[in-house]
C-alpha cells in the first residue's frame, strides 16, 4: 500500500467530519460545535467536536482520530494473533447524536481504516464501519427510510452486500442480557480488504456520505412532534440501553481505552443524562410497549426476503 493511499483516507475523513458537522449545526440552528483537538503521548491524535444543548440536539459528538503505535491492544488480535507484534495505524470517523424530542431518534455512524505494518512482511489493512438507527418511539415508514438509504449505499458494490451487512448489524448491535436489539439496526461491516484498495475504499466512502442522507429526513419530519414528561421519561430511560451496550459490548470503546486514546473522546458517545428504573416493564398496550414488540428484534424491513 501507497503512503498516498492512507493520505487520501486521511483526507477524505477529515472532509466528512466537516460535512457532517456542519449540515447538523444549520439543522439545529441554536447550537454550534466546539472543537477539541487532542494529541496521543504514545502517536497521534484528533479533534473532537461536540455540540450541547442545541434547539435540536441535546448532545452530538463527532470524532476524528489518527492514532499509531509499536502494537495493536488486545481487543484488535485477540482474533487475528497473525496482527500481533506489528506497527499499527488506525484512522477514522465516529459520531453519535442524542436528540433532545424522544420522536427523533439517537442514530450512530463509524467509518475507520486500519493497518498494521512489519519489516520484511505485507502490510495488513482493512476498512470498517457503518450506522444505525436508536429510536424511542418508532415510525415505520422511518424505519424503511433508513434501510432504504443504507441499500442504496451498498447497490453499487452487489445485491448481496445489503443483506449481509444489514444482519452483521444486527447481530452486532445486540444485547445478549436484554434478548433484544439496540434499535431497528443499519449497516455493519468490517475486515473490508476485498478487491483491493480502491473498491474498499469506495465503499467506505458510499457508508459515509448515506448517513445524513438516511438520517437528517427523519430529524426533520420529526423534530416538531409535542412531547411530555412521559415520552422524555422513557427516552432517558431507554437509553440506558445505549450506555449498557458502549461499556459491555463495543469494541471501538473497548478499542480506544486499551491504545491509550483519549478517554473524554471514546465516552463522548454516552447521554448527557440518562435513567435507570429497577425491573420496569412498559404498560400493555401502550407506545412504550409498541417498541419492544414491534421494533427490538431482527426485521427484513424492505421486504427483501
Amino acid at each position: 500500500m501507497q503512503k498516498n493511499d492512507i493520505t487520501k483516507v486521511k483526507n477524505y475523513l477529515l472532509s466528512l467530519q466537516d460535512k457532517i458537522c456542519s449540515a447538523l449545526e444549520r439543522e439545529d440552528s441554536g447550537a454550534i460545535f466546539i472543537e477539541d483537538a487532542w494529541e496521543r503521548e504514545e502517536g497521534g491524535g484528533g479533534r473532537t467536536r461536540v455540540l450541547t444543548g442545541g434547539n435540536v440536539f441535546e448532545q452530538a459528538g463527532v470524532n476524528f482520530s489518527h492514532v499509531f503505535g509499536d502494537n495493536l491492544p488486545t481487543s484488535a488480535t485477540a482474533n487475528r494473533p497473525e496482527l500481533a507484534e506489528r506497527k499499527f495505524q488506525a484512522m477514522g470517523v465516529s459520531l453519535v447524536v442524542h436528540p433532545d424530542n424522544p420522536y427523533v431518534p439517537t442514530s450512530h455512524a463509524n467509518v475507520r481504516f486500519f493497518i498494521a505494518e512489519k519489516p520484511g512482511e505485507p502490510a495488513i489493512w482493512w476498512f470498517g464501519g457503518g450506522f444505525d438507527l436508536t429510536p424511542f418511539y418508532a415510525f415505520k415508514e422511518d424505519v424503511i427510510h433508513w434501510h432504504k438509504t443504507a441499500r442504496m449505499a451498498c447497490k453499487p458494490f452487489g445485491e448481496d452486500v445489503y443483506p449481509r451487512y444489514k444482519k452483521w448489524c444486527d447481530d452486532y448491535f445486540y444485547l445478549k442480557h436484554r434478548y433484544e436489539t439496540r434499535g431497528v439496526g443499519g449497516l455493519f461491516f468490517d475486515d473490508l480488504n476485498a478487491g483491493g484498495f480502491e473498491p474498499s475504499f469506495a465503499f467506505m466512502q458510499s457508508v459515509g456520505d448515506h448517513y445524513l442522507e438516511g438520517y437528517l429526513p427523519i430529524v426533520q419530519k420529526r423534530k416538531e412532534i409535542t412531547f411530555g414528561e412521559q415520552e422524555k421519561s422513557f427516552q432517558l430511560y431507554r437509553r440506558g440501553r445505549y450506555v449498557e451496550f458502549n461499556l459491555v459490548y463495543d469494541r471501538g470503546t473497548l478499542f480506544g481505552l486499551q491504545s491509550g486514546g483519549r478517554t473524554e473522546s471514546i465516552l463522548m458517545s454516552l447521554p448527557p443524562v440518562v435513567n435507570w428504573r429497577y425491573n420496569w416493564k412498559p404498560e400493555l398496550g401502550s407506545a412504550e410497549e409498541k417498541l419492544y414488540k414491534e421494533y427490538l428484534q431482527p426485521r427484513d424491513w424492505l421486504g427483501d426476503s
